[in-house]
């Protein structure tokens, strides 16, 4: 019994969606590590996570130009479809949120002596 087994295209989309997603993991990863270190002479383990940050932050910034790429006309087409309403509340509620976890976090500056 032989199946007849397509394989499956590589799917551009998909990887650079997981492609930009794991860098960004690991964008934030090493950002806390960094933080950490942040007052440590320039040591093997500094700079080793300043290398692993630098570089996710290339390839994020890489795969999300070419996200952005692929999904133009997406883009396009919800930009048209929205352009009787200022800003969706999708995007306000998202907006407020990213805001408020922020400052929430950042506000920490300001208590610690």
């Amino acid at each position: 019994m032989e199946q007849n087994v397509k394989k499956k295209p590589f799917n551009k989309h998909s990887f650079i969606s997981i492609a930009m997603v794991f860098s960004v993991l690991i964008l934030s990863f090493s950002g806390m590590a960094n933080h950490k270190h942040q007052f440590e002479q320039l040591t093997l383990e500094r700079h080793f996570w300043m290398t692993i940050h630098n570089t996710a932050a290339v390839l994020f910034v890489i795969f999300a130009i070419l996200h952005v790429s692929y999904n133009w006309r997406v883009f396009i087409n919800y930009v048209k479809k929205t352009k009787k309403t200022f800003i969706s509340k999708e995007a306000l509620t998202a907006i407020a949120l990213v805001v408020v976890i922020v400052g929430l976090v950042a506000s920490h500056v300001f208590h610690v002596r």
